[in-house]
């Protein structure tokens, strides 16, 4: 016999794509964070964290997700990169997932292979609640000007995980560690915005467990 699903609260609104926006404020003792992020937007920026490149990363991201995205970052990169690094991830995955809301209507799965010069990445996301990373990029060199590239693997866990998604970044191949950090920020931004797009046909959550 043949079962029918109700559409879940906030599907209509969903599919509209009215109201998918948040603001997070975060403070601890070794930063303070504001962001706003509107994931129907059109990959409008305005990033400040203090570390150029991770700036440069964000503003690719949100101009590839066609996510609004205001970034507003202090921390004590005097002493080091990773606590800023880190906690804008978290921040940005409770903003990411405050703005998706029920999650009505949605895609769910979004993947990408990105090329960038010489170097080649592979995202693929489920927007599940069900957070893990799979995160294969080996560098050649984990230097890119002053900052430590290594630190991206933080930040993909740290939203990853704030943000509930199953996400897995695989790099095919390249040798510059700036194309292929800059393909994994851009990869992930485009398996997102597929993600995260209404489905016209989608009536309710895109599951048979009933909740996300």
């Amino acid at each position: 016999m043949a079962t029918s699903q109700s559409e879940a609260p906030g599907a209509e609104s969903a599919r509209s794509g009215a109201g998918r926006e948040a603001t997070i404020a975060r403070k601890t003792k070794e930063t303070e964070i504001r962001i706003r992020i509107d994931l129907d937007g059109s990959g409008q920026y305005s990033i400040s964290t203090g570390i150029p490149f991770f700036d440069h990363m964000l503003e690719s991201f949100g101009r590839h997700a066609l996510f609004d995205l205001d970034i507003q970052a202090i921390g004590d990169i005097e002493v080091d990169l990773h606590h800023t690094v880190e906690d804008v991830g978290i921040a940005l995955g409770q903003a990411f997932r405050e703005a998706l809301g029920s999650a009505a209507g949605i895609k769910r799965f979004g993947a990408c292979l990105l090329p960038r010069a010489e170097s080649k990445v592979e995202v693929a996301v489920d927007v599940s609640n069900r957070p893990y990373l799979v995160y294969q990029l080996p560098l050649e060199n984990d230097r890119i000007g002053s900052f430590d590239a290594s630190l991206t693997e933080d930040f993909m866990y740290a939203f990853s995980q704030s943000a509930g998604l199953d996400l897995h970044i695989e790099k095919r191949y390249g040798k510059s560690p700036h194309h292929v950090v800059e393909a994994a920020f851009k990869g992930v931004a485009r398996a997102l915005r597929e993600a995260v797009a209404i489905d016209p046909r989608e009536t309710g959550l895109p599951t048979v467990k009933g909740a996300l």
